[in-house]
């Protein structure tokens, strides 16, 4: 990488910027490891001319949230003619979109969770499905309010209402699948592990996502079944394919014992690269190091994609 002048986009406008920025320094710090001449861009909407002027030969996007990681930057990359890391522009978009990524695997017989979208406005006046229920945005990350109602709730969460609420106003509502939280990250069109994720919170939120200690995670969990093991490798590896995805992603499920039913909640085109994030686990326990990592998205970028 000597010689090669990257553009880390980090930060950003979304909720999910102070996690940006901690997956933009720890790409920042791999690159520059590698001989990278590396600038680190702290996004806001100048990113055009800021990208004219850095003059960057790749671009490492570490943005998350929207604009980040829905096609909008994406699209600015392209019309630029900067090769970039991670998903291009239709499968950016599609995944963002979580019930238009659930209509992609549902058609190729993959197990979604039943639901519907609808206004948040209308999602908090009564019960949209007979608890228990999720409700979370349908174009956000991070576990961003999201909120489970459970069994015997009297009412929808208030905080639907919220003044502050930052994540539109279509709300995905969703049945509630019991059992436990996988996620298996996809590489260059292979899956590289499976990870329970193990949390004491009510669900695995941004606080158990982010926070240190908030959650364990268990690669490749002795008592998941075998079989089960090797189903969310392979849909995750379809779940990719399905949307166009490229570089790395990751696919979220939950596995009901109970029922042996494995369902796929959504797919990641901007996996976490914090110290705590999942897809960088995933790959040390394949033998690929962070830097090997930051390295390898490296080269797998182009434009367009």
């Amino acid at each position: 990488m000597k010689g090669v002048r990257v553009g880390v986009l980090m930060g950003g406008w979304s909720a999910e910027r102070p996690v940006s920025l901690v997956s933009g320094k720890a790409c920042a710090d791999a690159a520059r490891a590698l001989g990278a001449d590396v600038v680190e861009i702290d996004v806001d909407h100048s990113i055009a001319q800021v990208l004219k002027s850095v003059s960057p030969d790749v671009a490492l996007n570490a943005l998350h949230g929207p604009w980040g990681e829905d096609g909008r930057i994406q699209s600015v990359l392209e019309i630029a003619n900067i090769p970039y890391t991670h998903s291009g522009v239709l499968a950016s978009a599609l995944a963002m979109d979580k019930q238009k990524a659930k209509t992609f695997f549902a058609s190729a017989g993959l197990d979604v969770p039943l639901g519907t979208i609808m206004d948040r406005h209308e999602a908090a006046e009564n019960h949209p499905l007979e608890p228990p229920y999720v409700v979370k945005p349908n174009a956000d990350g991070s576990s961003f309010g999201v909120f489970i109602v459970r069994a015997g709730e009297n009412r929808p969460p208030e905080m639907l209402l919220d003044a502050q609420w930052r994540s539109g106003d279509t709300v995905l509502v969703e049945e509630f699948i019991p059992g436990r939280e996988l996620t298996v990250a996809v590489m260059g069109g292979q899956a590289l592990a499976v990870t329970e994720i193990r949390t004491g919170h009510a669900f695995y939120d941004y606080e158990a996502k982010y926070a240190a200690g908030g959650s364990i995670h268990h690669l490749n969990p002795s008592d998941l079944p075998s079989v089960i093991k090797a189903k969310a490798m392979e849909q995750a590896v379809q779940a990719h394919q399905l949307l166009g995805c490229g570089g790395v992603t990751r696919t979220d499920f939950r596995y009901d014992p109970e029922t042996n039913r494995l369902v796929v909640l959504e797919l990641n085109t901007q996996p976490g690269m914090t110290p705590t994030s999942l897809a960088p686990e995933q790959a040390a326990h394949a033998g690929i190091g962070f830097n090997d990592l930051v390295k390898w998205m490296l080269e797998d970028a182009s434009c367009p994609r």
